[in-house]
């Protein structure tokens, strides 16, 4: 960011804007900027007004600050003035039009306006004024140097090795001051720096946030039956040292075939954690907000990797893109996540999950986007009976009780018939009654997404291209009834 600052510094645009969570961390890289490069330096905010080596007036208000900065100029230098959470007044005329004519002029007499604030929110009059800039969220060795300083009077605390991976691991994404806050409660409860009292407090960070939910732990691909060929393709992409990273996957199938339970299993396979994104939370009622949201989003899944992002039923999220209902925030959001798709270089598998193929727009599987698009169908007989075998040892059913006719059932329902029998303490042949079949009720829609699957995509459950089944004709015998005549 310093870099790209500087850069547009000595290029003379004057309106530049910070998106940062760390306000008071740009502004002391900002002010070691202003100090290596010679610049003068202001800075303002409305809880202690105008603060500036170069004069002593009073500049309390936001408007009297942009008033002050032709005197805050020097003959031959280069003055930043810099501005917390500005956004807050862009909504009054008078300070809009005194921040044109100053942009303006800065150009001339080298002022430069730099905005500090959370988001961007800017009015039509200066969209075109402002450099947007990003402030990243700190790096790994940036955390290190802060669990070190958390440990400064004992040094020889800090772990080393895997344990040091472990907690930096755990601590990616977070702003110095929550890593600080995380370190400090381990450090109360353990006596020592802990990567499980830090994914605690990540995983309240992040559901204050309400854009990402964190995933850690739990079942392994031993909880799943099938699904083989996936399985193998997601170990082998995200075996760890490997130099080439692995983009992400599309998951295909019918509800209830075991997508998301795959998803939340494969982080603990691989040892990643999974950040479950809402498309539904991303949606904003103030402009801009949803396409902010959406980059908050990716720039914390980058900063936590390696890492899944697991985005649910993605069809539905993206069903608006190219509608005119929304003004168009469904198509930007959906631009800026294959944008990121294509062209992010973190360690962050994606793996998205459909039902409804003709919902997607045709961009997203576009090859280098994705690694494969695989179809995961009904489970077949021997997967059916696996999924069986699973779930009566989690619910403790005699497995000698009787399977009932499972034809077409998915693993949610098998599922959901055990539960049934161990809830009402009936048979699994009497619990089945109350289970009707995802085949049943959507035949004809699994028939045609395994109509457009066959050919196009891979097979979840078998190396190569998914074919679909033959389909069966059922003959109906016929009774004659006997004739009146």
């Amino acid at each position: 960011m310093l870099s790209q600052l500087t850069d547009y510094i000595h290029a003379a645009f004057s309106g530049l804007w910070i998106t940062t969570f760390e306000p008071d961390e740009a502004e002391r890289e900002i002010a070691d900027l202003a100090r290596d490069q010679e610049w003068t330096l202001a800075v303002w905010d409305l809880a202690r007004g105008l603060r500036s080596p170069k004069t002593s007036m009073d500049a309390h208000d936001p408007l009297s600050v942009l008033r002050a900065l032709p005197e805050l100029a020097t003959a031959d230098g280069t003055t930043l003035l810099l501005l917390h959470n500005y956004h807050r007044f862009l909504g009054n005329p008078e300070i809009i039009q005194t921040l044109v004519t100053q942009l303006a002029e800065g150009k001339q007499r080298r002022t430069f306006v730099i905005i500090l604030a959370p988001v961007v929110q800017l009015p039509p009059e200066l969209e075109r004024l402002f450099v947007i800039l990003e402030h990243p969220l700190p790096n790994r060795s940036q955390l290190a140097s802060v669990a070190r300083e958390m440990l400064a009077d004992r040094p020889d605390q800090m772990p080393t090795g895997g344990n040091e991976r472990a907690l930096l691991d755990a601590a990616a994404g977070l702003t110095r001051q929550e890593a600080e806050g995380a370190f400090a409660l381990s450090l109360a409860r353990h006596d020592a720096l802990r990567p499980e009292a830090v994914w605690e407090l990540k995983a309240q960070s992040l559901r204050k946030q309400n854009l990402l939910t964190l995933n850690r732990g739990g079942a392994s691909f031993a909880s799943l039956g099938g699904l083989e060929s996936l399985k193998s393709f997601c170990r082998r992409a995200l075996a760890p040292g490997r130099s080439i990273k692995a983009r992400g996957a599309l998951l295909l199938s019918p509800p209830g075939c075991g997508k998301s339970a795959f998803c939340r299993a494969l982080g603990a396979e691989v040892g990643r954690p999974v950040l479950s994104l809402d498309v539904g939370s991303l949606y904003g009622s103030l402009v801009g907000e949803t396409e902010r949201n959406v980059r908050q989003a990716l720039a914390i899944a980058d900063a936590m990797a390696p890492a899944i992002l697991y985005l649910d039923e993605i069809d539905k999220g993206l069903s608006g893109v190219g509608g005119s209902g929304d003004s168009g925030v469904a198509t930007r959001l959906f631009g800026t996540l294959l944008t990121w798709l294509a062209e992010h270089t973190s360690d962050v598998f994606f793996i998205g999950t459909a039902n409804d193929i003709t919902r997607l727009p045709p961009e997203f599987t576009r090859a280098e986007r994705l690694d494969g698009v695989f179809f995961v169908d009904l489970p077949a007989p021997e997967q059916r009976q696996a999924i069986w075998s699973l779930y009566r040892g989690q619910y403790d059913i005699s497995p000698t009780q009787p399977v009932p006719p499972d034809d077409g059932w998915t693993g949610a329902e098998i599922k959901s018939c055990c539960r049934l029998s161990a809830l009402l303490d009936i048979p699994l042949s009497e619990a089945a009654r109350n289970v009707v079949p995802v085949s049943v009720t959507s035949a004809e829609s699994i028939e045609a997404l395994r109509d457009w699957a066959s050919g196009r995509c891979l097979s979840a459950d078998r190396p190569g291209i998914y074919q679909r089944p033959a389909r069966r004709t059922s003959r109906r015998k016929v009774t004659p009834s006997p004739s009146a005549n």
